[in-house]
């Protein structure tokens, strides 16, 4: 035999020991239990004034800063989540993803976000959603595409509302109540 069919008849017997060590190991996906229903309340903060903004512009369009709805620009989010709608109030997580202006007509926000949590049971757990989000409306819903940990295999809603906005800065808080399906 070989050099390079020896070499890979180790590297093939490595990757099958991994699945072997996967199907058996106490991270079973196997024997995840019952499904379980979440729900959720905690706001959001986005930043995007001040001399540290949690959301900043990291692309946009040519005619962007013309357009009346932003059309295409895309922001980078790291955003506090926390109990209570004061941005003194307990930190729960960070949502951390982007966003971008998505529609020519009408404000529309297309979302790629991660809810990390960091207090509680929940501490090291995440949520993902991903959508529309027709930001003027009074109330909004997008899906929970995913999640880890605690929220292995998540789906559900998100369904949030404007708390307090500033027209001027641009700087928002928002109301999320969640409902997530999980193992």
């Amino acid at each position: 035999m070989g050099k390079v069919a020896m070499v890979l008849l180790v590297l093939y017997l490595v990757v099958v020991m991994q699945l072997i060590h996967g199907l058996v190991s106490e991270d079973n996906w196997l024997e995840m239990g019952k499904e379980k229903v979440t729900h959720l309340h905690f706001y959001f903060h986005d930043t995007v004034s001040g001399k540290t903004p949690s959301s900043v512009r990291v692309a946009q369009a040519v005619g962007s800063d013309k357009s009346p709805t932003l059309f295409g620009v895309v922001m980078m989010v790291d955003d506090p989540l926390t109990e209570g709608p004061e941005p003194s109030s307990k930190l729960v997580g960070r949502a951390q993803g982007l966003y971008g202006s998505a529609g020519q007509e009408e404000l529309g926000l297309i979302i790629a976000m991660n809810f990390g949590f960091t207090d509680g049971m929940y501490n090291g757990s995440t949520l993902c959603i991903l959508g529309r989000n027709p930001a003027l409306h009074p109330v909004r819903e997008m899906p929970i595409v995913g999640g880890t940990g605690f929220f292995r295999l998540a789906r559900g809603i998100a369904i949030f509302k404007t708390y307090w906005y500033n027209a001027t800065t641009g700087d928002a808080i928002v109301e999320y109540n969640v409902t997530a399906i999980h193992y």
